[in-house]
Order: C-alpha cells, then sequence, then structure tokens
C-alpha cells in the first residue's frame, strides 16, 4: 500500500506511477485486441480485456485514432526494448531474432490500421513512421549483427531492408483471413541462414 501524507491522500508519485501502470495495461490490452480483431475493434472488447469500464478508456483516448496511436508508440516501445532483452534470454541469437520479428509482426498488424484511422493526418501518420524507424532499426541491426557473429545467419542483409521486406509480406493480412503471413515470414528468416555443413 502506498505510503500517505499527514493528511491522508496519497503523494502524487504513487497516483502517477499507478495511473502510468493502469495506461500500460489499457494500451497491452488494447494491442492485443487490435492484433486479433482489426482497429476497429468495439471499445467495449478492449474494456472487458482490459477489466476497466468504457468511460475509462474515452477518458485517457478521447478518439479511436488517439488509443491507435497511443496503441502504435506502446508497440514501438515493446519491440524497442525487447530486442536486448530477448538476446540477453534466448538460447541463440537466430532464436532471439526469431522471437523479436514475431513481436514485430503483431506490431505491422496494427500499424497497417493505424494508416486509416489517420486517414486525415498524415503529418501525424509521417512523424510516427520516423519515430518507428528510429527507434526500431537499430533493434533489428543488434539483433542481425548478433545472429552473423554467432554463423548462424549469412552477413550482408541489412535491417530496414529485412523490416520492409517483413512489412511487406503483413500487407493483406486484415483483408484476406486466409493469408497468414507469419508462415513467409519464417520462410524470409530460414532463407537468412547459413546452410548447415554435414
Amino acid at each position: 500500500m502506498p505510503p500517505t501524507s499527514h493528511s491522508g491522500e496519497v503523494p502524487a508519485r504513487s497516483k502517477r506511477a499507478d495511473a502510468l501502470r493502469n495506461q500500460q495495461t489499457l494500451l497491452t490490452a488494447a494491442a492485443a485486441v487490435f492484433v486479433t480483431s482489426g482497429v476497429d475493434a468495439p471499445i467495449r472488447e478492449i474494456a472487458a480485456r482490459a477489466g476497466v469500464g468504457m468511460g475509462t478508456i474515452y477518458r485517457h483516448f478521447p478518439t479511436r485514432a488517439d488509443l491507435v496511436v497511443a496503441v502504435y508508440r506502446h508497440q514501438v516501445e515493446a519491440c524497442a526494448e525487447a530486442g536486448p532483452s530477448l538476446l540477453a534470454d534466448a538460447d541463440t541469437p537466430l532464436a532471439a531474432l526469431r522471437q523479436w520479428v514475431d513481436l514485430f509482426v503483431d506490431f505491422l498488424v496494427t500499424k497497417h490500421g493505424l494508416a486509416n484511422a489517420m486517414q486525415s493526418d498524415s503529418s501525424g501518420f509521417d512523424a510516427l513512421h520516423a519515430y518507428f524507424l528510429d527507434r526500431l532499426v537499430p533493434v533489428c541491426a543488434q539483433l542481425l549483427d548478433a545472429a552473423v557473429t554467432a554463423g548462424d545467419i549469412r552477413p550482408g542483409t541489412q535491417a530496414y531492408e529485412l523490416m520492409r521486406g517483413i512489412g511487406n509480406l503483413c500487407i493483406g493480412r486484415d483483408s484476406d483471413p486466409r493469408y497468414d503471413p507469419r508462415r513467409l515470414v519464417e520462410l524470409l528468416l530460414q532463407g537468412l541462414q547459413r546452410p548447415q555443413s554435414s
């Protein structure tokens, strides 16, 4: 239980930390719903998953575009922070790269819906895209470099081109339920691997 002041109030710092935690929980729930149901999913579905009332969502995010942008930024940060953690914890750099790419694919599913949600704000979308590149290209490069150094994959693939290729494979997933880009992304990753000498 947070410490209280003489007046019985919880210090502002604890309130801010709780509010931030609650917002992160809400954004994580919204991201999960967007991945499975798209960015047009009902707000009540997000509220139920987050364990909050719909009013709480609207208080933090007055419009759907506000929520989608916040989820986008939340996912960029989660992907950026996951790279070094996966590299430290995975059995091999290639396993870390695969796990990171899986997170990246989830992110891309949301990102494709973002463009529709922000149709009228192309400069805002461009700024978010630049933020995405600034945060994620170095993380992908670190994972690729580690996998090359470990001898898991061939050298020569640039982080931006790999991310762009994965992004292109994810296009169309939201308009065709029969298409699962993960299978093709896995084939792409297999193509990066060094042939095992027999």
